[in-house]
């Protein structure tokens, strides 16, 4: 019987056709002797055929490839398909027999071709699916470093811009500040000169009157002038005394180009050893994987989705670490961030809230924000806008009189410099650690209340309201204008009064707003993500912040609660309730020991509770 020609799919979609015969059932095995794909009636009836009942018919993914037609060259009639494994050359049946290959070892070329075959066919599917596609990803990160690196390099020209700008103004302000003072001395000096020169004046008209009154005398014919009129003992005043001018002395100042640099900071070659880029490992799927059902591979997925997203937040995986140039102080050293690292890894929600200690804080009336300032000290406002920097028993250490009110309008920098708004005057000021107090951003029309330094990357993000609008701008660290969030990808507006404001670990942007009575939180793109509007008919957000799992953490001043929300937005729980005796909550911040503390709004009381284990 003829051998019918194997049907080959033309797409990729197309299933394999049984080649018996006029046979189009899908093809499930292979005839390897004749190189033939059957369906299984087929193959039961092609091993009926007696010529057959020796074939090896096996299922259609182990099949031995078939041998391309080659002729010996020795033997033009004969087709090569043997092979010598010891001269390890393919021969045909008749140079077997040949002199020259005698006792030696011979194997069926097809099987090495199907070996040969497949590897070939194995590393292909190595080449697409992993070294081409890693290769690619690794070429995008190359990239996206050069991107990064363009980007620092630009942050620390605009550092050095700045630092030099602050020093020029520095300069000028000292150099203004001796003119005045020489200008000072000078009309002091003159003025007593001047003083010294009427001195003069004066005794010279005194002299002058003297002469002109003895020279009467020396004309005079009548002797009674001299007799009667001239006294015996004459004495003409003596000459003022009067002192020179002491004039200031200028001592110049002693420096060279070092000194200089000290005061600019200076830009260094890391002696950091680079890291290796992180190379995910290859998965080949075995045959059984690759002939699995779509079913049973979709429930597969699904379940090893299902595990990842549980193991998630217990696993921390490090790409690669950088130094950040122009920090001198920051707030966590690489041994703070590994333990806290290891802290997020085993982190979770305690099954109870527990009060630590509370504390009254002096200065203040109200407790409507408070804002970490290093793992000791803390800043605290009030309704009247008092702004007092305490340590962790109330310790007042300096305090600030400020336009703020019921706004989370105060932050601290990753260097440790104090920002806060000026709703009055529409800026944005600093007060850096030598207490030296700038306007350094101005908002124009628009009137600044809340303010939040990044953790990420030290942009300033700050709420404002113009005309029952509000907006969201971002900053960074030199005060240039960055980002404007106003309205969602409809056009709608998505803030009134954004009083409050953070940021989460991903990068949102997270707002309480107190007229639309909602928690909006954009991504970093700007992107509106989801609204949270409460669990009951009236939610009133005050003061909002976010811990090291990303939970978000917002005060109910209507029910005098803490809402606690995950990532993307999911209710988890009421931190607070007014049965536990916790009222007029309105302010939270978390530090970096996982302490929450609480403001009240009716008392100047600070409470710090533990809810992570």
């Amino acid at each position: 019987m003829a051998l019918s020609k194997p049907k080959i799919p033309g797409t990729a979609q197309h299933f394999l056709e049984c080649g018996f015969e006029d046979c189009e059932r899908n093809c499930e095995f292979y005839c390897n002797s004749c190189h033939q794909q059957l369906c299984k009636p087929c193959r039961d009836q092609h091993l009926k055929i007696p010529e057959n009942k020796n074939h090896e018919v096996v299922l259609y993914q182990q099949r031995r490839h078939q041998l391309p037609v080659m002729k010996c060259k020795i033997h033009p009639t004969k087709e090569i398909d043997i092979y010598c494994k010891d001269c390890n050359i393919p021969l045909c049946s008749k140079c077997s027999t040949m002199q020259e290959h005698q006792r030696h070892c011979f194997v069926d070329l097809e099987t090495i071709y199907t070996d040969k075959f497949e590897l070939c066919k194995k590393e292909l599917s190595k080449i697409h699916n992993y070294f081409v596609p890693t290769s690619h990803d690794l070429q995008r990160e190359v990239r996206e470093d050069a991107t990064e690196v363009k980007q620092i390099m630009d942050s620390i020209r605009t550092s050095m811009k700045a630092e030099a700008e602050s020093l020029k103004n520095m300069v000028d302000t000292v150099l203004s500040e001796n003119m005045e003072e020489l200008n000072q001395i000078e009309q002091s000096l003159l003025e007593k000169l001047k003083s010294q020169e009427k001195t003069f004046d004066d005794y010279i008209a005194y002299l002058s009157d003297l002469v002109k009154e003895f020279q009467s005398y020396l004309s005079s014919t009548e002797l009674t002038n001299f007799t009667t009129k001239l006294p015996e003992n004459l004495k003409i005043k003596s000459i003022p005394e009067t002192t020179k001018p002491v004039t200031p002395e200028f001592s110049s100042a002693q420096y060279n180009k070092n000194d200089v640099a000290k005061l600019l900071g200076k830009v260094f070659k890391s002696d950091r050893k680079a890291e290796l880029r992180r190379v995910k490992p290859m998965e080949i799927p075995t045959i059984a994987t690759s002939i699995k059902s779509t079913s049973e591979q979709t429930k597969q997925d699904k379940h090893v989705k299902s595990d990842k997203k549980q193991t998630m937040s217990l696993s921390a995986t490090k790409v690669r670490k950088f130094r950040v140039p122009g920090v001198d102080n920051a707030f966590h050293t690489k041994q703070d961030k590994d333990v806290k690292s290891d802290k997020k890894q085993t982190m979770s929600l305690s099954a109870s809230v527990t009060k630590v200690r509370e504390f009254k804080v002096p200065g203040v009336d109200h407790v409507y924000h408070v804002s970490l300032d290093q793992s000791d000290r803390l800043w605290i406002s009030d309704y009247w806008g008092n702004l007092v920097q305490t340590d962790l028993q109330g310790n007042v250490i300096q305090k600030i009189k400020t336009s703020g009110r019921d706004q989370g309008y105060h932050t601290v920098t990753q260097d440790r410099n104090l920002i806060f708004t000026d709703q009055d005057k529409k800026v944005i000021n600093r007060i850096t650690q030598d207490d030296n107090i700038t306007e350094f951003i101005k908002t124009g029309d628009w009137t600044p209340f809340s303010v939040h330094s990044s953790h990420i990357n030290g942009d300033l993000l700050v709420g404002m309201r113009k005309d029952r609008e509000g907006k969201v701008t971002r900053y960074n660290k030199t005060g240039k204008e960055l980002q404007n969030i106003q309205s969602n990808n409809k056009g709608q507006g998505l803030y009134r009064y954004p009083h409050y404001i953070t940021e989460n670990i991903n990068g949102d942007i997270c707002t309480s707003d107190y007229n639309k009575d909602v928690v909006v939180v954009v991504n970093k793109s700007g992107q509106h993500r989801f609204s949270y509007t409460g669990q009951e008919s009236r939610f009133v957000p005050y003061g909002i912040c976010t811990d090291v799992l990303g939970h978000i953490l917002v005060c109910d001043v209507s029910t005098d609660t803490v809402h606690l929300l995950d990532q993307d937005g999911q209710f988890l729980s009421l931190l607070f309730t007014r049965q536990q005796g916790v009222k007029f909550s309105c302010s939270v911040c978390v530090d970096d020991e996982n302490n929450l503390y609480v403001g009240q709004y009716n008392t100047n009381t600070l409470t710090v509770y533990k809810y992570l284990q």
